[in-house]
């Protein structure tokens, strides 16, 4: 066993296919079918079953997968740790963002920070919230940045950024001439919501329950799975939702949305810096955690 066979043996468990896990190591199919035999022949057991879904890990192969990413964290961490000794920093750091800080957010941050130090390479995954917390808690992820606190006893979340939502409507909408509408007025349009496990959602639903409103009481038009489709069902007619400013700040400089407040209803909330309470950050992933806060206090936390 070595650590190069580990990284394949990851692929292909992440990825499950051996067709797919040799594209992304840039490395013939036999030879990666030949590397995980190595690995079966070394452990004695079978890891990885072939069935018409894909390459699924078996119970041993599971096993196996948790402690190989921890082993390659820690190879990555080491390698970090000594270029920093040596005043330099480089490595790999994969972090997730749920879909506004992943899409508005973090591209930003990481496009400064990698200007700064070229020799780092950041990998983004754009999840809901709860995706991002199950891979911050299963170490897929060193940490991330979401639109909600989740009170996960195996997390820590410290506030980055301060957003706002608003609610957005069509410039042809009855309201899109208003700057204010009463919070009860939500009940009599078709009204359209993000997806469970989004932060988004989750913020709606609590600012609500606060003004003592319902979700069932609205009419309900669709669930959508990303913030981009929610804009685009405002655009076509299928309803109003309640999206962040940051999310269609372009669209209201366009003229192509409309946003409201709402009486009633406090729709401010922040964004978390989310990361395992458990584990020891990587040289790296402490630096970009510091850059992350620097990045917030120049922007004003608006």
């Amino acid at each position: 066993m070595d650590l190069w066979q580990l990284q394949i043996f990851c692929r292909v468990v992440e990825l499950k296919s051996f067709s797919n896990a040799a594209r992304k190591v840039h490395l013939s199919q036999p030879t990666v079918s030949s590397h995980i035999r190595d690995l079966e022949a070394d452990f004695g057991c079978r890891l990885v079953d072939r069935l018409a879904r894909g390459a699924v890990p078996t119970r041993a192969g599971e096993l196996l997968y948790e402690y190989a990413q921890r082993l390659l964290a820690l190879k990555a961490e080491t390698e970090t740790a000594m270029a920093q000794f040596q005043g330099a920093l480089k490595g790999r750091l994969k972090i997730g963002g749920s879909t506004i800080p992943g899409v508005y957010l973090l591209p930003k941050i990481v496009g400064r920070f990698c200007r700064e130090y070229p020799e780092v390479r950041v990998s983004i995954s754009v999840q809901d919230t709860a995706e991002i917390i199950r891979g911050t808690l299963d170490r897929t992820l060193e940490m991330g940045i979401v639109g909600a606190l989740e009170g996960e006893a195996g997390i820590v979340q410290e506030p980055l950024i301060d957003d706002e939502m608003c609610l957005v409507v069509r410039p042809d909408h009855a309201w899109a001439g208003r700057e204010k509408i009463d919070a009860k007025m939500l009940f009599d349009v078709p009204f359209i919501f993000r997806e469970t496990g989004s932060g988004t959602l989750k913020s709606i639903l609590k600012s609500l329950m606060a003004a003592g409103l319902e979700m069932e009481d609205l009419k309900i038009a669709a669930e959508l799975g990303s913030t981009q489709a929610v804009i685009q069902g405002i655009k076509s007619g299928l309803g109003v939702s309640i999206l962040s400013r940051i999310a269609v700040a372009d669209a209201l400089r366009a003229g192509t949305l409309n946003a409201l407040d709402i009486s009633g209803i406090d729709l401010r909330r922040s964004f978390y810096l989310t990361w395992h309470k458990g584990r020891t950050a990587s040289p790296l992933c402490s630096a970009f955690k510091a850059f992350c806060r620097e990045w917030a206090g120049e922007s004003g936390n608006d």
